[in-house]
């Protein structure tokens, strides 16, 4: 049952139960710690996945939802911990309902108490709203629903029902508790509840409203769950939560600047001459994963441009530049102005005062120095000394495993593609680089995955299952030409061309103005494509299109929450918007949610009347003790439809331009010392 329990914002969780005839698995995110936003996926195993049995097969049916719950009051003295929340959000109905609880901790039993309505309105009693309004008397579904509708009005109404529990933590027991429940299930609601074309076996009644249940922490993190529903199912279950909140959450990191060995003996040789001290700053930077592209020493100030491709928090980098730097400059060097790159284009820059850098350092007195320091759009680029000589064509590649699936279906629940990833850049231009990704098949389940697209719209999307199983030797994913410029202050452009994506090809630019100092950002992006062959090779289809947007950004300065808005032509030549919310942590942890619009009607888009979805993203040295570049992710929407689909090009001015924005490298000047 409900209650009105959150975990910590940053936190991330999965539960799995099996309940006969649910199994379900859910996927739960906490953006805020007074906010759940989760995902579910059951199998239903009473009923078929489709009325037509040759169709289904074995196959039971699958239902997918989001559930959402957010806390109206938090617990403090005498007043409970006050929540709402819905179930089954813009799904099929299937477990449709809607719930007020109240929690409260006393010494050491939690108590909840709550009010629900459509599948929770086991326990009858009349609703209270009917007070406000006639419309909350009857609970009525749409009859030309395509599913993954969200039934404002039917919200709250119809009859309601009491639910309740108790959750008892055992003195010294290690944190192990026992629940009791008074279950508000309206089971005459709940599922497929008679037999039917879909239905070969009714649901189990009820013998008793009361569920008991024990949860045993097998760590902080993994809880097992043994209970007994309905007095006379037994069930059982597990979840396992990780809260990303801090940085480093997961692993402690063990990967230190490296000081400089000898630092006097160096300073006093790069005093002598200019061209020392350049090329010492050119040897000890590139030691450590720092590619130095011009230098420049000019009276008391060293000025080093730099990319790198290590670090994801910029502060940092910029932090360990400056203590290189620090320990190889002679005495009359009093400034150092530190200029990032990336793509060949110039994004901010750090100036530090050396003698403030090191009274505030063995402190770590970041707050200190962010006083004294300055974080700031580029200056004039053309006044550099020294500029090492860059030898193109440059290549850069790595391996990885890498994993192409299915979830769900008639042919069966996962199907699988393991696969080796290639992933290689050819820099033949600090500004010009051809990027691929592709992957050589070991080993997958794909021979019984059926593919029958039902979409009236062209199969931007749908033919999914065709792509996967023609490319299963090997594909390519993309090989993209990418040419950045930086024509004015703020102001990126980006010409591609290629296979830019697994579905389609082309050509095509686009632009963002992203000025320096503010929390916005907008551009616009143009291709001309063609349909890509189902081998994932280099032959076309027929299908091609023109296909551009408008995109827009805002990053809200308290809550931290990023509005991307991208509205214009998708790729089935269908017109709208798509709206994404996404919010970003100290780890990196990047959780978000969207949903998306067009000019095609429920009906024309199919089943799931409207695109949505969520998506967590986590960096991937979270897992490992050593610093590196890139992210790792899930992204879950309930079903793939050709409405609303964009190009999903890659290196997309957003993420390349990423600390282009002062927000995005003082979020982390707290670890400029680390």
């Amino acid at each position: 049952m409900p209650s009105a329990r959150f975990q910590p914002e940053a936190s991330l969780a999965f539960s799995f139960s099996d309940n006969y005839p649910y199994k379900r698995g859910s996927l739960i995110a906490y953006p805020f710690d007074w906010a759940e936003i989760s995902y579910q996926y059951t199998d239903i195993n009473n009923a078929l996945y489709s009325d037509s049995p040759l169709f289904s097969g074995d196959q039971t049916f699958k239902d997918k939802s989001f559930d959402a719950k957010f806390r109206l009051l938090k617990e403090r003295g005498y007043f409970p911990s006050i929540a709402v929340g819905a179930r089954d959000l813009a799904g099929t109905g299937v477990f449709s309902s809607e719930y007020i609880v109240v929690s409260k901790m006393l010494n050491n039993i939690d108590i909840s108490l709550g009010l629900g309505w459509g599948a929770l309105a086991g326990n009858e009693l009349s609703n209270p709203f009917t007070k406000l309004s006639s419309r909350f008397e009857t609970r009525d579904f749409e009859d030309d629903s395509q599913g993954g509708e969200f039934n404002f009005n039917t919200f709250f109404s119809g009859k309601a029902g009491l639910f309740g529990g108790i959750e008892i933590y055992l003195p010294n027991a290690h944190g192990m508790r026992v629940k009791v429940e008074y279950d508000g299930t309206d089971y005459s609601e709940e599922g497929f509840t008679e037999l039917n074309s879909f239905t070969f076996e009714e649901i189990r009644k009820a013998s008793s409203d009361f569920n008991v249940g024990i949860v045993y922490p097998f760590s902080n993190s993994l809880h097992l769950k043994l209970g007994y529903t309905k007095g006379n199912t037994l069930n059982f279950g597990f979840s396992y939560f990780a809260n990303f909140r801090k940085r480093n959450a997961f692993i402690p990191k063990n990967d230190p600047v490296t000081p400089v060995q000898n630092s006097e003996i160096v300073k006093k040789v790069t005093s002598k001459e200019k061209i020392l001290l350049y090329k010492a700053t050119l040897k000890y930077l590139s030691e450590r994963d720092f590619f130095v592209q011009k230098v420049d020493s000019s009276e008391n100030t060293l000025a080093v441009m730099y990319s790198q491709s290590k670090y994801e928090n910029y502060a940092m980098a910029a932090g360990r530049v400056t203590s290189i730097l620090n320990d190889i400059s002679p005495e009359h060097i009093t400034n150092f102005k530190l200029v990032n790159t990336n793509g060949g284009i110039s994004l901010h820059q750090i100036e530090v005062p050396r003698l403030a850098y090191n009274r505030l350092k063995d402190n770590k007195y970041t707050d200190l120095l962010s006083r004294v320091s300055e974080v700031k759009s580029v200056d004039d680029e053309s006044k550099y000394e020294f500029e090492p000589k860059s030898i193109f064509p440059a290549f850069f590649w790595r391996i990885n495993p890498a994993l192409r699936s299915q979830i769900g279906g008639p042919s069966g629940f996962f199907f699988g593609d393991l696969r080796l990833g290639i992933h290689a850049e050819m820099l033949l231009k600090r500004n010009f680089s051809i990027v691929s990704s592709s992957s050589i098949g070991i080993f997958d389940n794909f021979d019984t995955l059926k593919n029958q697209p039902n979409s009236v719209l062209p199969h931007v999307r749908t033919d999914i299952v065709a792509y996967l199983k023609e490319s299963r030797a090997f594909a390519i994913k993309n090989l993209q030409a990418n040419y950045y410029m930086k024509p004015r202050k703020d102001l990126y452009l980006k010409l591609s061309g290629g296979l830019l994506e697994e579905m389609f090809g082309g050509i095509g630019f686009e632009a963002l103005y992203r000025p320096f100092g503010n929390n916005f950002a907008i551009g616009t992006e143009l291709w001309g494509v063609r349909k890509r062959g189902f081998n994932q090779l280099f032959g076309f289809q027929d299908y091609n299109t023109l296909t551009g947007y408008i995109n827009y950004y805002y990053r809200e300065p308290n809550s931290k929450v990023l509005l991307a808005v991208k509205g214009g032509k998708f790729l089935a030549k269908d017109s709208g918007f798509n709206i994404d919310l996404s919010r970003r942590f100290k780890s990196g942890l990047r959780m978000g949610a969207f949903f998306a619009l067009t000019d095609v009607s429920k009906e024309e888009f199919g089943e799931g009347s409207f695109d949505k979805g969520f998506y967590f993203f986590l960096p991937i040295d979270t897992f490992f003790s050593k610093y590196s570049k890139g992210e790792v992710g899930f992204g879950l929407r309930p079903i793939t439809r050709d409405g609303a689909a964009y190009l999903n090009h890659s290196h997309h001015l957003w993420g390349v331009t990423d600390q282009a924005q002062s927000n995005n490298i003082l979020r982390d000047w707290d670890s400029f010392y680390d």
